[in-house]
């Protein structure tokens, strides 16, 4: 019988085989992607339409870059991508990073004298907490930032701005989503291919804010 710490490191070293021999993984390298990532937010602006030229967009959860990257090929010279995570990002043009917590208030407050009052056209969320494989301990934790992500995005989103956040589906995730459609005019729901299948993650896409909702 293997200890837990052997148990740890074959998990570990089933994960290493896995995604060395991902699809999506060869794939994001053959094509310059910081990560396979990229793939579920191309597929989610395909068909939503999210990345629009000149707009302007707030990463959060950015680390390594793969989201930004899919934005700036997006946006085109005119639009602007200020981008926030705990994790150091390598830097890119047109893109303006925040390396700290998101729940923050000082690093928040730099974010927001970053957009110096502009709105945004959309905030896009990436983050989950590190997971422990207990529901009951990962689901609060996504819906604490799914709701920061939410209060920040009420806050600052333009009237027909729209807010894309990856979600966890444990306990308490539909009263996250019922949260989410008082708040917005239409809340819709992806599993982009990119996803893997056991992956409890999803997406949702908020779009238009409605009017005095708060987080």
């Amino acid at each position: 019988m293997l200890n837990p710490a052997g148990k740890r490191h074959k998990s570990h070293k089933d994960w290493l085989v896995e995604h060395v021999n991902d699809p999506w993984v060869q794939r994001a390298q053959r094509e310059g992607f910081r990560s396979r990532a990229a793939y579920k937010l191309i597929e989610i602006d395909r068909k939503d339409r999210l990345l629009r030229p000149g707009s302007v967009v707030v990463d959060l959860g950015a680390a390594p870059g793969s989201w930004c990257q899919v934005a700036q090929r997006a946006l085109g010279p005119r639009g602007r991508i200020i981008a926030i995570d705990l994790l150091p990002m390598q830097g890119m043009t047109q893109v303006e990073f925040i390396e700290g917590d998101f729940g923050d208030d000082a690093v928040l407050a730099e974010l927001e004298a970053k957009l110096g009052g502009a709105g945004v056209d959309l905030v896009m969320s990436d983050m989950l907490p590190n997971m422990t494989g207990v529901a009951s301990i990962d689901s609060p934790r996504a819906i604490h930032l799914g709701e920061l992500a939410a209060e920040f995005a009420l806050a600052h989103l333009k009237a027909d701005g729209r807010l894309l956040i990856k979600a966890y589906q444990g306990p308490g995730f539909p009263e996250f989503l019922q949260q989410l459609k008082r708040q917005f005019a239409s809340v819709v729901s992806r599993k982009p291919e990119a996803s893997r299948d056991r992956s409890a993650e999803i997406y949702l896409l908020a779009s238009t804010p409605r009017p005095q909702a708060t987080a």
